[in-house]
């Protein structure tokens, strides 16, 4: 038996035994009916029914093909992918060849066809001879790749490693997710990212079949995208940070290939300009963006509420307009996040018209406007998306028609400590450990607002406390994984008991691909 063989089995047999030695709690559910146990995939599929002993060999006489490339020739990306993941440098790996029934080779096939399993299902076939991964669009196909990396054994993600065995265990799995909105979002405001930084944050959340990337690219202490009309936004308001670091930004072009790269894994990109509120950097950047026409000081500290666009002042509608106008022109994504939380510096009934204004405004670039659940009792169009974080009058909007996400900052805030001892983090809202963020039914959780209205979930990171790379990845993982499987995976099939076990197997993968997780005493990791 070889090592990757030995650590499969491995960790196959301590998932079965633990789920076996596990009963569920008192009232819980029962556990969901398939071989379940005996796979590791986050988020849990519709469906997983697998050959014990069978299975398929990924060596060099193997090709990756696309059964109808005429057709659609993109997805020749999706089998470079695929190729290239199971390629091991300095050794000979899948090719991508030419779909040729004839030629008695053994393929990896990527078909398009129905399924019944909607724009982002798949159904994946594996046997000894074949793999087979039909969708009826890119999204599903990318989503059938991304499982049959988890069905491989963490070696997978070691580019280097020489003369790794990698066996697909054979089986057929049916999937689809549950919510089409399945995102996180990265606080580069008061801490800033770079361009690659984000890139490896993306590819994360691809693996685990996320689809959303909210970026709050604007705050008090920091404004991070180029603004050609606006030249001083980046200029003065892109120069701090918290802690008076150096910050920095993302030019016009970095973003706009960040916004295709993300597209390439099938993660768009929904950028953030907050307003009135959290604006102090732009107040900074330019006078007339306040009442009494002078610039602010740069800040640097954490406290939020002080500060607010001058809402009395057409000028400000000028630059709202503008930037919502070229941060549009660089993403495809029909949306424009407005911010509107944690305004104390106006009225309600000034906020409610800057807000009514202002999503006019989004909506004549074409777009459409999301904001903070704060933006619930101004008139806001049935099109509009209310995010909910903490108590609001999300029903008011679900009520008119609207769509919700949830980001509830008792269960999905990543910034939120672990435990009492966790150095980086805050707790205002809760201390949150993985169960904790598990243990919620997003279709029930808010009262007048029902599952039809919920367009998913979204799990934020704000960055307060957290200044490079290494500290992003300690807080979001591996509660991403739980947020991934919230947002996927139909109730019936998930359980923390279950859930636990397959995160477990996650420990090799994540430090395969060099992630700072936490180790979180409440999951059995494998080594």
């Amino acid at each position: 038996m070889s090592t990757v063989q030995g650590y499969l089995r491995a960790a196959i047999a301590v998932v079965a035994v633990a789920a076996a030695c596990s009963p569920a709690p008192p009232g819980a559910p029962p556990q969901p009916q398939q071989s379940a146990i005996t796979h590791a995939i986050v988020p849990v599929p519709s469906s997983v029914a697998l050959l014990p002993g069978e299975s398929f060999l990924v060596d060099s006489t193997v090709e990756v093909v696309v059964e109808d490339i005429t057709t659609n020739p993109g997805d020749r990306a999706l089998a470079d992918q695929l190729a290239t993941l199971l390629r091991a440098t300095g050794s000979s790996g899948p090719m991508v060849g030419a779909y040729d029934v004839s030629s008695g080779r053994r393929r990896i096939v990527l078909a398009r066809g129905a399924t019944g399993l909607g724009p982002e299902g798949y159904d994946l076939t594996i046997s000894g001879s074949a793999v087979r991964i039909t969708a009826e669009s890119a999204p599903g196909l990318f989503y059938g790749i991304q499982t049959i990396r988890q069905l491989l054994p963490s070696a997978v993600e070691h580019p280097a490693a020489l003369s790794r065995a990698l066996r697909i265990p054979a089986g057929h799995i049916k999937d689809a997710p549950r919510f089409t909105w399945r995102g996180a979002m990265l606080d580069v405001s008061r801490h800033f990212l770079s361009s690659r930084d984000v890139k490896g944050f993306i590819d994360l959340l691809a693996l685990y079949k996320m689809n959303r990337l909210h970026l709050h690219l604007s705050d008090d202490q920091g404004w991070r995208i180029e603004i050609k009309s606006w030249p001083n936004l980046t200029a003065i308001g892109g120069r701090g940070e918290v802690g008076g670091g150096q910050g920095g930004f993302y030019t016009q072009d970095e973003f706009r290939e960040l916004v295709s790269y993300a597209a390439a894994r099938f993660v768009t990109i929904v950028p953030e300009i907050d307003m009135p509120g959290h604006t102090n950097a732009a107040l900074a950047s330019y006078g007339e963006l306040n009442c009494d026409g002078v610039a602010r000081a740069p800040y640097a500290g954490i406290r939020v509420g002080f500060s607010a666009l001058c809402a009395e002042r057409d000028t400000v509608y000028r630059f709202v307009s503008d930037v919502v106008r070229e941060i549009g022109a660089l993403t495809p994504a029909p949306w424009f996040h407005i911010g509107g939380d944690e305004v104390e510096k106006i009225s309600h009934d000034a906020y409610r018209a800057f807000i009514e204004r202002v999503q006019g405004i989004v909506q004549s670039h074409g777009k459409v406007t999301i904001g903070w659940g704060e933006i619930s009792p101004a008139n806001l169009s049935p099109a509009t998306i209310v995010q909910h974080w903490k108590r609001d009058s999300s029903f008011v909007h679900a009520a008119r028609g609207g769509k919700v996400i949830l980001s509830p900052s008792k269960k999905l805030y990543l910034d939120m400590k672990y435990d009492s001892a966790t150095v980086l983090g805050l707790k205002w809202a809760a201390i949150i450990d993985v169960r904790d963020s598990y243990d919620w039914e997003p279709g029930t959780y808010l009262e007048g607002v029902p599952e039809s209205s919920v367009l998913g979930i979204e799990a934020p990171l704000w960055s307060e406390t957290l200044e490079k790379r290494s500290d992003f990845e300690y807080m979001a993982f591996p509660r991403l994984a739980v947020v991934a499987e919230l947002g996927w995976s139909a109730p019936a099939n998930r359980s923390w008991e279950n859930f636990r076990l397959r995160l477990a197997a996650h420990g090799p993968r994540l430090s395969g691909l060099g992630v700072n997780f936490y180790r979180s005493p409440q999951i059995p990791w494998l080594q």
